[in-house]
């Protein structure tokens, strides 16, 4: 399944979240090293960027990426060339399939500077 090649579909809520084996498996089909956490029920992964700049340039271009998916990302910009990004689907207190399709998709954004 690539995850990268799908659209988030808005979450209407009373949907289950993706039992710990499922995220399990979508885990692995990422291309990088996403990690599940608080019980299973949430992913996020560091970057890390040679200057400011980049890890700036990346959090935009992640807000962006959020803004045409309709699917919004904790972002947490630290330590000046440090990026957390934390996923979850807040309308069922869970992962959802479009969590792994934006994770999918923040990978691939590479900064210019």
């Amino acid at each position: 399944m690539d995850f990268a090649s799908k659209k988030c579909v808005p979450c209407q809520g009373g949907e289950d979240p993706l039992e710990r084996q499922k995220v399990r498996e979508y885990l692995k089909k990422l291309t990088s090293k996403w990690r599940a956490y608080d019980n299973y029920t949430k992913i996020k992964k560091e970057f890390k960027f040679g200057v400011f700049g980049q890890a700036l340039e990346f959090v935009n271009e992640v807000g962006k990426l959020a803004e045409a998916e309709g699917h919004h990302p904790n972002i947490y910009l630290h330590s000046y060339n440090k990026v957390i990004i934390r996923l979850w689907t807040h309308k069922i207190g869970g992962l959802h399939e479009n969590d792994f399709i934006m994770a999918s998709k923040i990978d691939k954004i590479k900064p210019t500077e």
